[in-house]
């Protein structure tokens, strides 16, 4: 006997996401969040935000939890992406994503992590088929025979079917699964905020590709944007060191007034950007998830999306295989969600590595390559609607939770 189905480890967002997702599909869950539900149920503005593409709309509308955050929201309607270098604006050759050119409509929706994770726990918490423990850390975990065992920091003993991690890129589950990780750093650190300004956005996000790294800007509700803002990790560390007013005359030159004035809104964060990913998603009843399994630049906005991605395909394979009267733990059926997920992930992680490399830098031969190839591609219609489909999460063998229907 187990206390569950299914034992995740790590709340964030993809923790909760499967729960749901299985849960509805008729499995028990025990989900450990290392973080007080006081914390994770806060009101405040942080600046944090998510490009969720349309795909993970879908998905959420599926789990019932976008009904729930969708005023919140602000739809992506156009992608600029541009070439240059700070104080210099964008060279004349640019990329153009309208979303008009797709049947299906906006490429994807800007939403707060604050509404976003306050709907998932809150659905969470009405699921009588999922126990949240919060506030506690996993210390230690057994896989025997016939079960998954994890010891809590306060001795508490727990026991499932399928152990799944999604703690994040540093993964203890990984770890302790002796799970090893490819990767390298890119010596760039991402500076995270957000920002008020004076004209409307009209819901467009723009990528200006700088030598010492991109730019993003994402639309939020009102006059407001998100923005990562990759920089080397010695200039970001000065940069994030400086009071807020000093910190915008930083940005401001690589931003432009194209929006007119700029003010910070909520907090600023920095974080070291790399490529990680671990060498295997499963292991003896084990499963990883989201930044345990993967982690990428964020340039293209696809790291929440990519951990959506493996929540409704593990979901479907487990689902699935105990429709059947398979045994979920069973190596067959994990690893038919290795095999899923694996080449979707290696190719965005190989596309963002690639395109983080032609464009963070600053040498002329590369520049005037990059630039035409941007001008191509946007003269080719056929073209930029693949990709346009491609960043709306539309291409692939998709999960049904990813086409909105139910498991």
């Amino acid at each position: 006997m187990t206390d569950s189905d299914i034992l995740i480890i790590g709340g964030g967002l993809n923790g909760p996401a499967l729960a749901l997702a299985l849960a509805q599909g008729g499995l028990s869950v025990t989900m450990i969040d290392a973080l007080p539900l006081k914390l994770l149920q806060g009101d405040d503005f942080d600046g944090r935000a998510y490009a969720l593409a349309l795909a993970s709309k879908r998905m959420l509308s599926a789990l019932g939890i976008w009904q729930e955050v969708d005023a919140n929201s602000q739809p992506i309607l156009d992608i600029v992406v541009s070439d240059g270098k700070p104080g210099e604006g964008a060279a004349p050759w640019t990329l153009h994503f309208d979303h008009a050119e797709i049947e299906e409509g906006p490429m994807g929706h800007m939403l707060e992590d604050r509404y976003l994770r306050r709907a998932l726990l809150a659905a969470v918490e009405a699921d009588s088929r999922i126990t949240v423990i919060h506030g506690r850390k996993v210390v230690d975990q057994v896989i025997h025979e016939d079960r998954a065992e994890v010891t809590l920091d306060d001795g508490t003993v727990l026991s499932a079917c399928v152990l799944v991690g999604s703690d994040g890129r540093d993964s203890g589950t990984a770890r302790r699964a002796g799970i090893s990780r490819t990767g390298w750093g890119y010596d760039q650190t991402g500076l995270v905020c957000a920002i008020a300004h004076d004209k409307p956005h009209h819901g467009v996000a723009h990528q200006f590709f700088m030598p010492s790294g991109p730019l993003g800007i994402l639309p939020l509700p009102g006059n407001r944007c998100s923005i990562v803002w990759a920089e080397t990790s010695e200039r970001a560390k000065w940069i994030q060191s400086l009071p807020d007013d000093e910190y915008l005359a930083e940005l401001r030159p690589r931003f432009g007034d194209f929006l007119g004035n700029i003010a910070l809104e909520g907090k600023r964060f920095a974080y070291p950007l790399k490529l990680t990913i671990a060498n295997s998603f499963v292991s003896d009843r084990l499963a990883l998830v989201g930044d345990a399994a993967h982690g990428m630049h964020p340039l293209a906005g696809q790291g929440l999306n990519m951990g959506l991605r493996d929540v409704a395909a593990l979901a479907e394979v487990l689902i699935t295989a105990a429709r059947r009267g398979e045994d979920i733990s069973s190596p067959l059926v994990l690893e038919r969600y290795q095999q899923w997920r694996r080449f979707d992930v290696a190719s965005m992680a190989v596309a963002t590595d690639g395109i983080n490399r032609l464009f963070s830098n600053d040498n002329p031969i590369l520049r005037l390559g990059r630039d035409l190839g941007l001008g191509l591609v946007n003269a080719v219609p056929g073209l930029r609607r693949g990709l346009m489909r491609n960043a709306a999460g539309l291409t692939g063998e998709l999960p049904r939770l990813m086409q909105g229907q139910p498991i």
